[in-house]
């Protein structure tokens, strides 16, 4: 599938992987794993969905970013989210 082709997504799915993208910790290849897009399919994903000044802002912090790929991290194994995602989304772990 190319990167400039139109993605039929729920919205839900789509928010979701707009939030992926937006964490630093989350990894091309997790959103890749989970939802089956690549990284520049993510990109223009993120072109289309958002303001063009926050995309930019998006695209200047995790460009080499070496958190978003997990090749250049190979301690993030093989997690889908970042170590304080689940506590932000379920609260306090007890």
């Amino acid at each position: 599938m190319k990167a400039t082709k139109q993605l039929d997504l729920d919205p839900g799915v789509r928010d979701r992987i707009i939030e992926m993208a937006w964490e630093d910790r989350t990894p091309f290849e997790a959103i890749a794993q989970q939802f089956g897009l690549s990284e520049q399919q993510v990109i223009a994903l993120m072109r289309r969905e958002m303001k063009p000044s926050s995309f930019r802002m998006w695209r200047k912090r995790v460009s080499g970013r070496k958190t978003k790929h997990a090749v250049r991290h190979p301690e993030l194994g093989s997690r889908l989210h970042c170590a304080t995602q689940k506590q932000r989304m379920y609260g306090p772990r007890r």
